[in-house]
């Protein structure tokens, strides 16, 4: 057993764990976050995907100990961040999302690839979301929410016309 002290969506988080815990069921089980959602627990599939200081990590192939002294930001994390506000709003109105099992991870990597990634195409986006499967979209919808959100940050189309072109 060993203390893991990390910082869990802004909040100081000390548990006891075993060492053998991956960093998804940490978040799940002992943190009781059930948002970060696990698939294939090999790193695989992008479903348990969150930040581990600002980066986007498999958590289920991460070991909660290896998390210890770092800062971990799940899906349930992004409250009043404007980035991550305009990222859902563009995935409802694409319809980006159905059964919403990779719905936490697609977040955290669209948030990742428009934080990161300034000239961003369709290509680029396709690339970047290799590592996160969805089987219900198609991706389609997926790659043209980052793109509308990417759109608007550059300032070559307004909010309102982001809603009239997903109609």
């Amino acid at each position: 057993m060993k203390t893991v002290n990390i910082r869990l969506n802004g909040q100081a988080v000390s548990r006891p764990i075993d060492d053998r815990l991956s960093l998804a069921d940490f978040v799940r089980d002992h943190c009781l976050l059930t948002g970060t959602h696990v698939g294939c627990e090999q790193g695989v599939c992008g479903a348990c995907t969150v930040m581990l200081d600002d980066k986007p990590v498999r958590s289920c192939i991460i070991l909660a100990v290896a998390a210890d002294g770092m800062q971990v930001r799940t899906v349930e994390g992004y409250q009043g961040d404007a980035l991550m506000q305009a990222i859902r709003a563009a995935f409802n109105r694409r319809h980006a999302l159905q059964c919403g099992f990779c719905t936490p991870g697609m977040l955290a990597t669209a948030y990742d690839i428009l934080s990161r990634i300034p000239d961003l195409d369709r290509d680029r986006i396709r690339v970047e979301l290799g590592g996160n499967f969805c089987r219900c979209t198609g991706y389609l919808s997926i790659i043209q929410a980052i793109q509308d959100v990417h759109a608007q940050r550059a300032g070559s189309i307004p909010s309102k016309s982001l809603i009239h072109a997903a109609e």
